[in-house]
């Protein structure tokens, strides 16, 4: 008796575009954790796969990707670990040390960066502003909970951001 395995037939996939909404400073990362290094704009609120994305499009600019630290404030599901190109990267998750509008991605060969988080809800004009004043060189250095604030009073909430994120350059597939 013998068995047959088939092997379903190869096909070609289509190129896809980067998920991750980016804007990254030219220079290298940040002196200290309160300089950002740019802004990320996730589609969603699910933690998994929009770290997934951001981490696909940063390994192969930064290094692999290691760790990365989220606070918990706007994220309703924490995974501890996620998987990005063959390779675990784990999660992890600080209510005091992290400010909540921000995120921490380590790498062995980058070291640290510190990104602002723009709420998915924000409305596109808004997160345009948002990214290009996190990811500007010249600007002196703001958290990123400062940057969501000073945004708020210039050009008022109007639905686009909250103070909780309820309703809210060099860029990487906008």
């Amino acid at each position: 008796m013998s068995a047959t395995e088939s092997h379903p037939l190869l096909r070609a996939v289509p190129f896809r575009a980067p998920t991750a909404r980016l804007a990254l400073r030219t220079q290298s990362p940040s002196a200290g954790p309160a300089e950002l290094d740019g802004a990320w704009w996730p589609r969603s609120r699910d933690l998994q796969s929009e770290l997934s994305a951001l981490a696909e499009v940063l390994d192969p600019l930064w290094g692999r990707i290691t760790r990365i630290g989220v606070n918990p404030r706007n994220w309703p599901i924490l995974p501890p670990r996620i998987f990005v190109n063959g390779h675990v990267v784990k999660v992890g998750w600080f209510t005091t040390e992290l400010d909540p509008h921000g995120i921490v991605l380590l790498s062995y060969t980058a070291g640290r960066w510190d990104l602002l988080v723009i709420p998915p809800e924000t409305d596109a004009p808004s997160a345009a502003r948002l990214m290009a004043t996190a990811s500007a060189d010249t600007d002196p250095p703001m958290t990123a909970t400062a940057l969501i604030a000073a945004e708020q009073a210039r050009h008022g909430s109007g639905g686009a951001l909250s103070s909780h994120g309820r309703r809210q350059q060099r860029a990487v597939g906008m």
